[in-house]
């Protein structure tokens, strides 16, 4: 069972940055694929970016290509998500999830979530 903890969302202001940590507690972490999603009130669990176990394959939504970076580091079984030029529609609860596996953007793939962090941009 892997145990995945994110942290490191809070309020900020339209054009600001943040970075996101999710951190795993299974010594495999370096074996899976990684995930962002997040999901604002109303709406529905949506594909954030995602990252290969070698991180030679990395992917992201489009309303968020060229502002958020994902990254990761096994030896911290830690993923990351950098989050520059905020934008009151990034508001929701950012989650991060694992998966053995291919490589996939879809989070019905995903098995292991974590409890999710609020990001909160102010205009």
């Amino acid at each position: 069972q892997v145990q995945l903890v994110e942290s490191g969302g809070r309020l900020v202001q339209a054009g600001g940055s943040l970075r996101l940590s999710c951190t795993a507690s299974e010594r495999t972490f370096s074996s899976y694929t990684m995930g962002w999603f997040r999901q604002a009130p109303g709406k529905e669990r949506e594909f954030v970016a995602a990252i290969s176990w070698h991180a030679f394959t990395i992917s992201y939504a489009d309303s968020v290509k060229g502002r958020f970076t994902i990254s990761r580091d096994n030896a911290k079984n830690t993923v990351y998500l950098q989050m520059n030029d905020l934008k009151p529609e990034d508001t929701a609860v950012y989650y991060c999830a694992a998966k053995s596996g291919p490589h996939s953007r879809s989070s019905q793939d995903y098995r292991y979530w974590g409890q999710g962090t609020q990001v909160t941009v102010s205009s």
